[in-house]
């Protein structure tokens, strides 16, 4: 306990480095943690919603690694459906689409609309805030997440715009023919919670993909919930389909997991969190090696004098480390807490609210605390091995 508190005591000695080095390793360390989360909150809401919806298989077109940009005939779906191993099967048309204000461009960012059949499984788990769902013979109507509501609300503000249950919105492309809204929902997945569903055969039209689907979702009638093998029988007479009008396209077949693991926009996400978090833990071991390096500097005759009273090579490296490390460990502190503002303010921007979750995991936030940990090893390293390496009488006589 001494020692511990004969660590701190050195730092606090120094406040004002103390602070600095603190604050500067933060923003690091609040970027990495918050990326990370961002990555991890995605993934997880569009795993979470597969389970909830009992989605087994999710098929879409081969060499299409953007999502939306699969297309493909409706033959895949009857062939599919028809298989007896086949408990259900929910195929729907996704695509990018822009609203317009009395023949306006409204900047929302990125809105992701989809086409669904009233027997979709995805309506198991929406819950109705407002209004009705999606029903068989709806045509020109639209259900809008309570994201999307938001942010139509906020637009409301400065010129008439649809938002509510009865009003009306104009697509981009197709501004004669509005679309009326019939429900406000809420969706486990954060990109629905942005977005908007319309039905399928609308969805089609919308995203010039008339006889055509984006993908669907396939349950397997399993004899046992974790069925393995019953799923791999579909998935490979699924990949071995081949639509006599258009025999070159070709279907794959993905587990949830594997699917999202193989979405290029997903793999995006990760890669440019990794990134990021790589220049950050860069950035802070710098930082973190010339503060320590400079502390030895200053100190060299007070470790001197330690090392002469017989303190042990081995233990004043460990006091160096140690140093390093609760700074590294109150930079993760106050970087998570920068994290989290940061998250919610971003949220609170129309443009990538529908994107992005503001939650921070504690699975993140340990993974970014043992980060910075192992920042505060490496940077503490070499100022540690020097001061190791120092000689009692030569210490002492440095000026």
């Amino acid at each position: 306990m001494y020692f511990v508190s004969f660590i701190l005591k050195n730092l606090a000695r120094r406040p004002i480095r103390t602070v600095l080095t603190v604050l500067g390793l933060a923003v690091a360390v609040g970027s990495m943690i918050a990326l990370l989360a961002v990555s991890y909150n995605v993934e997880r809401s569009v795993e979470a919603a597969f389970d909830s919806r009992r989605v087994d298989l999710v098929v879409m077109q081969k060499g299409k690694p953007m999502g939306w940009d699969s297309e493909f005939s409706e033959y895949f779906v009857r062939e599919t459906a028809k298989m007896p191993e086949v408990e259900r099967v929910s195929e729907g048309i996704v695509g990018n689409a822009n609203i317009e204000r009395d023949g306006v461009l409204v900047d929302l960012g990125i809105l992701l609309v989809q086409g669904w059949k009233p027997d979709n499984f995805g309506y198991e788990d929406l819950e109705i805030l407002e209004g009705r769902r999606l029903q068989a013979g709806d045509r020109r109507k639209v259900m809008i997440g309570r994201t999307l509501a938001n942010n139509l609300k906020e637009l409301a503000k400065i010129g008439p715009i649809g938002h509510r249950v009865g009003d009306t919105l104009t697509f981009v492309g197709d501004p004669k023919n509005p679309y009326e809204i019939v429900g406000i929902f809420k969706s486990p997945v954060i990109f629905e919670d942005g977005g908007a569903i319309v039905p399928f055969e609308d969805g089609q039209a919308l995203h010039s993909k008339r006889g055509k689907v984006t993908g669907f979702s396939v349950r397997v009638r399993k004899s046992a919930p974790d069925s393995h093998a019953e799923v791999e029988t579909v998935k490979r007479k699924i990949e071995a389909l081949r639509d006599p009008d258009d025999p070159y396209v070709v279907v794959v077949a993905d587990t949830p997991d594997k699917y999202v693991q193989s979405v290029s926009q997903l793999e995006l996400i990760r890669a440019v969190s990794w990134l990021v978090s790589a220049i950050a833990l860069a950035v802070s071991v710098i930082s973190l090696l010339n503060t320590m390096t400079m502390s030895v500097l200053e100190r060299t005759q007070e470790i001197g004098i330690l090392r002469a009273v017989g303190w042990p090579r081995g233990r004043v490296v460990r006091m160096i480390l140690g140093e390093a490390a609760c700074l590294a460990a109150a930079a993760a502190l106050v970087g998570t807490v920068i994290a989290f503002i940061g998250m919610q303010t971003l949220t609170q921007m129309p443009k990538v609210n529908g994107f992005i979750e503001p939650d921070l995991s504690p699975w993140v936030v340990a993974r970014g605390f043992a980060l910075t940990v192992l920042v505060g090893v490496v940077g503490g390293a070499y100022p540690a091995y020097r001061a190791a390496r120092l000689l009692p009488t030569e210490a002492i006589r440095h000026d």
